[in-house]
């Protein structure tokens, strides 16, 4: 079955032919390493992860490219407020990004290229775009003009005199519009700087994404360009413009936008007190997981909500995950039990394949979650009735799932050697009908080791009491 997903271009669903077969370029906006990354970064982070994992899973080659801005006004700003040398904050929180990485369990992308390392490459790309007449020079930088380039409008929707009454317009007289964007900023005496033939300055952001995209993807047309709705207008606007100026090509195929978080119903912001970093949530819950289950429960194209109240709710469902994973790992069979018949092989088939459709049909997470759900119950119920050949067949098809979403399942812990005996021990007083000495025997395995037994069919499972 065909891919389709939703292209923020074309506002529609469409199915995924990149310009190879089964090969996937992606860009994704990467994040300013000004701060420490919030649970917003989070959510991009994870959800482009989630598609990327997919593609590889339904046999894509995935080249994947996550760029970091580490150099802008934000960072410029900032450094200067705590009164630190700029580099040294983009040393600090560049560590503090692939810790949060680390602690989400989320790969690295093929390729996260550092926009000081390629500065040379923007000037050489600003520099084409001056002579084709898309830019010009003032004494305070190189514009795009905006008006030159007869498509700008089309990912937003937006007339020119519509984006001019919406923009954040530079306070610079120099410029020939208002809605003209910087593809270059002479630097400030105090300022970071790089030497270029209009000055000693530094790249605007727009400029980046669109010169570091293409260089690693090694394409002048991205199959895939993921962010935020956010980043729409102006900064998606203005990579097309960029691109398409320069190559007479279409810049995407497909824009993928993630909806937005907001905190209790509001946006996060530090001077309402609701900014959450990734540190702060996994210093509290000690589980990316729980984050990740509320980031599937709604589709990525949609706003979503955090609050404690759905955090507990998620807590809940990780806890039956890692009930049914307590189940599988510590299961004792019967190695005499007989094989399974054919058709349990294809009740596990068939979830697996509602999971695909729900993913094929623009990676609709909360559908294909349900299908987690029910195999991950489907599972336990093939403990439960000794199945032995359909359960090692149906744990590999959940274990492959959980590893799409970047869940983790519970680990196997190695059950001591004294309650093997007291198993041993309770079975006997179990064939001998001595049914009150087995229920003695299961108490004092709950007391002592905290572990509740539980007997299905001639197997015996154990799940940890927290």
């Amino acid at each position: 079955m065909p891919i389709h997903i939703y292209n923020s271009l074309t506002r529609k669903k469409e199915e995924f032919t990149p310009a190879s077969t089964f090969k996937a370029n992606i860009y994704t906006c990467g994040v300013t390493v000004y701060d420490d990354c919030h649970i917003g970064h989070a959510r991009s982070l994870y959800i482009f992860e989630v598609i990327r994992r997919y593609l590889k899973y339904r046999h894509f080659k995935v080249n994947f490219v996550r760029n970091i801005t580490d150099i802008d006004d934000k960072i410029i700003n900032r450094a200067k407020e705590l009164n630190l040398d700029w580099r040294s904050l983009v040393e600090k929180y560049i560590a503090g990004y692939y810790e949060d990485l680390a602690a989400l369990e989320i790969d690295k992308a093929d390729s996260e290229p550092r926009a000081t390392e390629n500065i040379a490459d923007m000037v050489s790309y600003i520099t084409k775009l001056i002579e084709k007449g898309y830019a010009y020079t003032t004494n305070t930088g190189v514009y795009f003009n905006v008006r030159k380039f007869k498509d700008y409008g089309k990912l937003s929707g937006q007339s020119i005199d519509e984006m001019l009454n919406g923009a954040r317009k530079e306070p610079d007289e120099t410029k020939q519009d208002p809605l003209d964007f910087a593809l270059w900023k002479v630097s400030r005496p105090d300022e970071p700087y790089w030497e270029s033939p209009w000055g000693k300055g530094r790249p605007g952001w727009h400029i980046e994404c669109s010169v570091m995209s293409q260089k690693f993807l090694k394409t002048d047309t991205l199959d895939i360009h993921a962010g935020g709705r956010d980043l729409i207008f102006p900064h998606h606007e203005n990579e097309i413009a960029q691109g398409e100026a320069l190559t007479g090509k279409p810049f995407a195929r497909y824009w993928i936008h993630h909806g937005l978080l907001t905190i209790n119903g509001q946006k996060m912001s530090k001077s309402l007190g609701n900014f959450l970093t990734i540190k702060d949530f996994i210093s509290k819950y000690h589980d990316a997981d729980i984050l990740k289950l509320l980031f599937l429960s709604a589709h990525y194209s949609h706003p979503i909500d955090y609050n404690e109240t759905r955090i507990e709710e998620y807590k809940k469902q990780k806890k039956n995950f890692d009930n049914v994973f307590d189940s599988i790992n510590n299961w004792i069979e019967n190695k005499n039990r007989p094989v399974t018949l054919e058709n349990n092989k294809i009740k596990v088939d068939n979830i697996v394949a509602k999971f695909e459709a729900a993913m094929d049909e623009d990676f609709n997470t909360p559908l294909a979650l349900a299908s987690l759900f029910e195999l991950a119950d489907l599972v336990s119920s093939f403990i439960s009735s000794d199945k032995k050949e359909a359960f090692g067949y149906a744990k590999a098809k959940l274990e492959s799932l959980f590893e799409i979403f970047g869940l983790k399942p519970k680990p196997k812990k190695t059950l001591p050697s004294d309650i093997l005996k007291m198993v041993a021990e309770r079975e006997g007083a179990r064939k001998n009908k001595d049914f009150q000495k087995s229920d003695a025997i299961r108490e004092e395995i709950k007391t002592k080791f905290k572990y509740l037994t539980m007997d299905t069919g001639s197997s015996v499972t154990f799940t940890e009491i927290e």
